[in-house]
Parts: structure tokens; sequence; C-alpha cells
């Protein structure tokens, strides 16, 4: 088997992640132009609340989809969310297209009940899990993954 990896960025978050950031700037700094005041533990809420948001955004920033002999690994941005899919576990998969409602970022569906795991566009290859379990990863090249996971399960 061939170990597959790839890394689809999310043009768009980095896009919002830039935004939000020359927001923020213009925020702290018009904000320095005025006098202290008397809550000085406000202004450090202020700051961590903006740093965290701004941590959250870029961690979305990237998703890489990679397989080994045991496993379907995805990791979203530098890792703090990651997810694996044990291959003796996946029953079938499939490629399909998320509608533009599903969102991006790590996302639970109702209906139908599945995780959807997404940093741009709509394409996914779908992994239906032995338990009933349904999942989604986004990927710009669905083909390639979709034929990967079902090389490495002998599907």
């Amino acid at each position: 088997m061939t170990p597959y990896k790839h890394t689809q960025i999310g043009y768009l978050m980095l896009t919002v992640l830039l935004a939000v950031l020359i927001l923020f700037a213009w925020m702290y700094i018009t904000a320095s132009a005025e006098p202290p005041s008397y809550y000085s533990g406000t202004n450090f809420a202020i700051t961590a609340i903006m740093a965290l948001v701004l941590f959250i955004l870029a961690s979305f920033g990237a998703l890489t989809v990679s397989i080994d002999e045991r496993s379907v690994a995805i990791k979203f941005g530098y890792g703090i969310f990651r997810k694996k899919f044990a291959l003796s576990e996946i029953a079938s998969t499939a490629q399909v297209k998320n509608h533009w409602y599903y969102g991006w970022g790590i996302r639970l569906w109702f209906w139908p009940h599945m995780w959807i795991y997404n940093v741009s566009g709509f394409d996914a290859v779908e992994i239906r899990m032995k338990n009933g379990k349904i999942y989604r990863i986004g990927t710009d090249e669905p083909e390639k993954l979709e034929v990967a996971i079902r090389q490495a399960t002998h599907l």
C-alpha cells in the first residue's frame, strides 16, 4: 500500500482570519489612544479573548488527511483538532457533495446523523463505519482520497 497524505488549504478561513486580525489590531490601536480605565484587568481579558479567537481561527486554516497501514487520520491546522478512523472499522466509502448549508469546520449534522470535517469547498468522501456512524471528510481531490481509502481497506 502506498501511503496517502494531502493538505487542503482553507483560503476562505485564512481570509476571515486576516480580516479579524485587522479588526482586532484596529480595535487595539484605537483603545490605546483613550485614557486608561480603572479596570486594568478588563484590558487583559479582552486581549486574551482576541488571542483565543485568532488561535481557533488559525487552527482551521488547513485540513490534512493521511492514510497509513492502520488508519485514516485527519488533522486541522497545526493539530489541535484531529481524528483517526481505524481501517478495520470502515465498511464503505463514497464520493459525495456537501450542501452549502453544512458549513465548514467540524460539524455534527442531525439529518442524516453524521460528522463533517471540512475547510473549503463542497467535495467530500463519506466513510460509513461498521457500527453505523457516518463521517464526511472534505477534500479538493475526492477521487484520489476515495481510491486511497478503498485500497487501504481492501474494499
